[in-house]
């Protein structure tokens, strides 16, 4: 089997479920997008508070965070995405989330 297979396809053992972590963190995904709408600009501009204290928080390298707060009828909507150096950190934001 080559290299690049093994690389690119999980290989579990018999004994359990054990797969090699870059099969599944990869680096290929480390944005973190946000979506929310509130009901006035001092909520959107809260949340986007907390979020950036947990992404900084989880950052080992300055997170890039882009964001804009749109008006809509029913108040405004907060889009922000917040770019990691890598997906671990990613995942962990996304995880303090819930």
């Amino acid at each position: 089997m080559s290299d690049a297979k093994n690389r690119c396809h999980a290989e579990e053992t018999a004994a359990c479920c054990c797969v090699d972590v870059g099969t599944v963190i990869d680096n290929q995904n480390c944005i973190a997008f946000f979506e929310k709408n509130f009901l006035n600009q001092q909520e959107a501009e809260k949340m986007l508070t907390q979020l950036t204290e947990k992404a900084r928080s989880v950052e080992s390298e300055p997170c890039v965070i882009e964001h804009q707060i749109q008006p809509i009828v029913e108040g405004v909507k907060l889009l922000a995405s917040f770019t990691f150096c890598c997906e671990a950190e990613t995942l962990i934001f996304q995880l303090n989330l819930r």
